[in-house]
Order: structure tokens, then C-alpha cells, then sequence
């Protein structure tokens, strides 16, 4: 299994910048997916998490500016950060799970597959 992140970068506040999330080796529709970030000195932080079926859950502090979305293969998932924040910089990590249900499952334990991360500097 790999996930392996890429499109992060700096970015201004009225600005735009889509992540990627390119997962191998696990079948699309059994595995939980979710975004997480962690910016220095700080805890990884959830940020949304997408079911087997591809419905969202976002954290309180991205609803309405991030968007989850996948390729029609359901090998690429995507985070659009619309209108980010300077408190949105960190580095940005994709996490996948074999749980049985998701349930939106937010903590770091609950994923088995990591990518390496792509960093994310917002500037207003």
C-alpha cells in the first residue's frame, strides 16, 4: 500500500490550492480516507475524513473552505483550500483505513497507510 501526497506549495489567502492523494494497492470503496495536517510545534490535526462510499466529513475549522473530492477511478482524492488561512499552514498528510465503517473516524491511530506529506504555507 502506498499514498503518496503532491500539489502543496505556498499559497495566498485569496488564493487556491488543491491537494493530491494518489493511493496504490488498496481496492477503491474499502478503505476509509482522511486528510490530516500538522503544523510545527503542534499535534496532527484532523481535517476531513471520506467514506467508502465518498461522502465527506470536515472539521469544524475547514467547513465551507475545503473540499474533498476523487478521481472516477477512485485512485486519486483530492483537498481543495479555498480561501486558506494563515493558520491553515502545516504540512498536509493523507491516511487510509481498513475499518469496517468509518464513521468519520478522526484519530490518527484509527489509520493504518500514511503518505510522506506535502507542505502547505498560506500568506495573507
Amino acid at each position: 500500500v502506498r499514498l503518496v501526497e503532491s500539489g502543496g506549495g505556498p499559497v495566498q489567502t485569496e488564493g487556491s490550492l488543491r491537494l493530491s492523494c494518489a493511493v496504490s494497492g488498496l481496492t477503491p470503496g474499502t478503505y476509509c480516507l482522511a486528510w490530516f495536517r500538522q503544523a510545527p510545534g503542534k499535534e496532527r490535526e484532523w481535517v476531513a475524513t471520506v467514506e467508502k462510499n465518498g461522502r465527506p466529513t470536515y472539521a469544524g475549522d475547514v467547513q465551507g473552505r475545503f473540499h474533498v473530492s476523487q478521481d472516477d477511478a477512485g485512485m486519486t482524492h483530492y483537498l481543495r483550500l479555498n480561501g486558506p488561512k494563515p493558520d491553515d499552514t502545516a504540512m498536509y498528510y493523507c491516511a487510509a483505513s481498513d475499518l469496517s465503517f468509518c464513521d468519520a473516524a478522526s484519530r490518527p491511530f484509527e489509520y493504518k497507510y500514511w503518505g510522506q506529506g506535502t507542505q502547505v504555507t498560506v500568506s495573507s
